[in-house]
C-alpha cells in the first residue's frame, strides 16, 4: 500500500498527563492529538495497548487481542454515572512525570470494581445490549481472556504453569467448573474490555476526524503467561507438560553483547500454516479495529527466529530457525486485502529480510542515532535513503536523541555527525541545539513517515527514556507534563513541517 508523505509523534498513552497517575483515554488524549493537528502532523505512534504484567512491559501482555484496563479514563466513568465524583477525590499523591504503576493499580481497581457493580445497578438498557453485542462479537477471544484472568486472581497471580492440572490442561469439566465459579470475575474482566474499547474507539474517531491517522505495534510473539499461550497450546513449541521446549530471543546485538532474551515461546509455524494462520489472521484483524496503520515488530523473526534453549539464562546460545516467510503474509493479504504495513527492520538483517520486505513493499525503518554511531553497521545516513521508509529519531527502545549525544556518542561519531550537518542541512536550517538539527534531517529526507518520540521533540535528556532493552523493571514509566505543550514548541514544528511537507529538501 502506499503512503501519503507525512511525519508524526511517538508516544505511549501511559505517558499522558493525569491527576490519576497515569495516562488514559481522557481529555489529555484528546488534548495531546489537538496539539498533533495544528502542529501539522498526521501520524500518532504507540505501543501495543494491551493488558500488562509483569515489568509493565507493552510488549509482554496477558493477551494479543485485550485492552490495558488501567488505560481507562476515570473521568469518563464518571461522566457515565459509574462513578460518583466522591469516588474519584484521591487520597495519595502520584508522580507527574512518571508511572508509578503499583500504585496507580491499587487506586484504580477498587474504582473499577465500584463501576462494574453500579453499572449492573443503573446502566441503562441499550448500554446493557451493547455490553452483551460486545461480548458476543468478540467471544473468541474475550471468553478465554476473562476466564484467563479470572483464573489468575483465583490462583493468587501464579502463572498458568503452576495452576491446577486439571485446569492448567484445559480439561473441559474443569473449565466448566470455573466458569460457574468465577463467572462475577469473568463478567468484571469482561465489562473493562468493554470500557476499554469503547473509549479507545472515541479517541481513534476523534484522531481521525482531525486527520490523524494511529500506528499501533504487533509484537511477532505473545507473552509465555497469557490467555493466548494457556487458551491454544497447541500453536507452540510446547512439551508434554504444556512447557516451552525453546523460546524467543536475538543474538547479541546494538543493545546487549549477550543478546536479548525474552523467553517468549515460539510458534510451531507448521500447525500454524495447516489452520491457513487463521490465529494470526484474527489478531490482524483485530489490531485493525484499533488503529489505523500496523508496525510488524521485529519483522526478521518472520524470515528467520532465534531459538534460545528454553533453560538458557542468555541469548548467546541460540539458533536461527526458518519462520513463515511469503506464505503468512500472502495469506494475510488473500483474506484481509492489501493492508497498511510498516515494519521493524533493525539489528542483524540479512538478503532474506529485505527480499521479504520489499516483495511486499512494507517499508522498513531507519533510526538517525544508528546513522552516526560507529559501532552500527548499517548505513542510515538519509541521503542514502529510499522514498519508502520510516526515518525516526529514536524509538522508544533508544535512549533519547539528546541522552544520547550527552552520553552514549563517542567524540568522533560527534564530530562525524556535525560534519555531516554541515554538508547536508541548509544554514537557515540549524537550531541551536543538536536534537532539532536531527529532526530537520529527518523530516527533510525522503522518507514517506518522519516520526520522533514526543521526548526529543521536547529536546529531554536521559532521565525521560522510555525501555532500556534487556532489563526488566523501572521500564515504560516516563510522563509529560500538560505545561510541556507550548504554543511556541508547536509552532516551530509546524513550521518545519510545512517546510518539508512537498518532498526532500536536504540531500
Amino acid at each position: 500500500m502506499r503512503f501519503e508523505r507525512s511525519s508524526g509523534i511517538f508516544l505511549h498513552p501511559t505517558s499522558l498527563p493525569s491527576k490519576y497517575g497515569i495516562g488514559a483515554l481522557g481529555q489529555a488524549a484528546y488534548d495531546f492529538i489537538d496539539f498533533l493537528n495544528e502542529s501539522g502532523q498526521k501520524l500518532w505512534q504507540i505501543c501495543p495497548l494491551g493488558p500488562t504484567g509483569f515489568g509493565d512491559s507493552p510488549y509482554q501482555c496477558f493477551s494479543a487481542f485485550a485492552g490495558n484496563p488501567i488505560l481507562i479514563d476515570l473521568e469518563k466513568l464518571r461522566e457515565a454515572g459509574y462513578l460518583l465524583k466522591e469516588d474519584l477525590h484521591v487520597e495519595q499523591e502520584f508522580a507527574d512525570d512518571e508511572v508509578e504503576y503499583g500504585k496507580v493499580i491499587n487506586f484504580k481497581y477498587p474504582l473499577f470494581n465500584k463501576a462494574f457493580k453500579r453499572f449492573r445497578e443503573v446502566a441503562p438498557s441499550k448500554e446493557e445490549d451493547e455490553f452483551i453485542a460486545f461480548c458476543q462479537d468478540n467471544i473468541e477471544w474475550l471468553e478465554n481472556y476473562a476466564l484467563f484472568m479470572a483464573l489468575k486472581d483465583y490462583f493468587d497471580g501464579s502463572p498458568w504453569t503452576k495452576w491446577d492440572d486439571d485446569i492448567k490442561f484445559r480439561k473441559s469439566t474443569a473449565i466448566d467448573k470455573y466458569k460457574a465459579k468465577l463467572k462475577e470475575k469473568m463478567d468484571f474482566h469482561k465489562f473493562m474490555q468493554y470500557i476499554f474499547f469503547k473509549q479507545w474507539a472515541d479517541v481513534k474517531e476523534y484522531a481521525n476526524q482531525n486527520n490523524i491517522q494511529i500506528i499501533g505495534d504487533i509484537p511477532i510473539f505473545v507473552a509465555f503467561d497469557s490467555a493466548d499461550a494457556w487458551a491454544n497450546p497447541h500453536l507452540f513449541l510446547f512439551n508434554e507438560q504444556k512447557e516451552p521446549t525453546k523460546v524467543a530471543g536475538v543474538p547479541p546485538d546494538y543493545f546487549n553483547e549477550n543478546g536479548q532474551l525474552w523467553g517468549n515461546p515460539l510458534y510451531d509455524w507448521d500447525k500454524l500454516e495447516k489452520n491457513n494462520y487463521s490465529w494470526w489472521i484474527n489478531r490482524v484483524k483485530s489490531q485493525l479495529e484499533l488503529v489505523d496503520i500496523i508496525r510488524f515488530d521485529h519483522f526478521r523473526g518472520f524470515s528467520q527466529y532465534w531459538a534460545v534453549p528454553a533453560d538458557a539464562t542468555t541469548a548467546i546460545n541460540g539458533q536461527w530457525k526458518d519462520g513463515p516467510g511469503k506464505e503468512l503474509f500472502k495469506t494475510i493479504k488473500d483474506e484481509l486485502g492489501e493492508l497498511p504495513i510498516i515494519v521493524e527492520d533493525l539489528g542483524v538483517i540479512t538478503e532474506d529480510v529485505e527480499e521479504l520486505r520489499d516483495y511486499f513493499g512494507f517499508p522498513g525503518m531507519k533510526i538517525l542515532q544508528f546513522a552516526f554511531d560507529s559501532k552500527e553497521e548499517n548505513d542510515y545516513t538519509p541521503h542514502e535513503y529510499s522514498e519508502n521508509c520510516v526515518v525516526y529519531t529514536g524509538t522508544h527502545d533508544n535512549n533519547t536523541t539528546l541522552g544520547w549525544y550527552q552520553d552514549d556518542a563517542i567524540e568522533k561519531d560527534k564530530k562525524d555527525m556535525l560534519k555531516y550537518l554541515d554538508k547536508h542541512l541548509a544554514k537557515e536550517d540549524r537550531h541551536d541545539n543538536i536534537v532539532w538539527d536531527l529532526l530537520e534531517l529527518a523530516w527533510g529526507s525522503v522518507a514517506v513517515f518522519a516520526i520522533a518520540p514526543l521526548q526529543d521533540i521536547l529536546c529531554l535528556d536521559s532521565e525521560a527514556r522510555m525501555n532500556i532493552p534487556g532489563t526488566s523493571s523501572g521500564n515504560w514509566r516516563w510522563r509529560y507534563r500538560e505545561d510541556m505543550l507550548t504554543e511556541n514548541l508547536q509552532e516551530e514544528l509546524s513550521k518545519m513541517t510545512t517546510k518539508h511537507r512537498n518532498g526532500l529538501k536536504h540531500s
